[in-house]
């Protein structure tokens, strides 16, 4: 089976729209900080260029979180893999993530984050596939875009590990 990949967000339009998104972040918590958590490995792409572009002090850590495996679909049973070196007690908090499917690591995540006191707590997604939403429970405050249910990879996402350094949104075409 042979891997063909389409353009769906070229890179231009994503910078753009990560300029957006970090100007907003920064007008709403003007003369704060807020403390980002990247999603890893996706989220890794998407974190680095929206922090360059927020103005007020930002900091900065990791988790690790596991739905796919080497899978187009999530098996639905989330893993934490990495967790974050810091307490979150009293900080404002954004969540970064490349992409939100089903929702379930999501609601998953912003229970157990809820538990260690952060001030406030808030999603910010790259992509967000609200047609495959399967919770109710997951409020996505910064979208970069909505997108149609297909397969991305590119600019943080991957298949299987490969494509994850495409500077750009494409999907994965599986052809025989």
């Amino acid at each position: 089976m042979a891997e063909e990949i389409s353009v769906l967000i070229n890179e231009e339009t994503l910078d753009q729209r990560i300029s957006e998104i970090g100007a907003q972040i920064s007008r709403d918590y003007e003369g704060q900080e807020v403390h980002l958590i990247c999603i890893l490995k996706g989220g890794t792409f998407f974190m680095c260029e929206l922090a360059k572009r927020i103005t007020i002090p930002v900091s900065i850590d990791f988790m690790s979180v596991s739905s796919y495996g080497n899978s187009t679909k999530s098996s639905g049973v989330v893993k934490i893999i990495k967790d974050l070196d810091k307490p979150l007690d009293g900080k404002n908090v954004i969540i970064v993530e490349d992409i939100i499917d089903t929702g379930r690591t999501l609601s998953y995540l912003i229970k157990v984050l809820k538990q260690r006191n952060p001030a406030s707590l808030r999603l910010a997604t790259m992509l967000d596939k609200p047609d495959r939403r399967v919770v109710d429970d997951v409020d996505v405050d910064y979208t970069g875009f909505e997108i149609p249910d297909e397969f991305v990879v590119g600019y943080g996402l991957d298949y299987a590990e490969k494509y994850r350094n495409l500077p750009y949104i494409g999907v994965l075409h599986m052809t025989e």
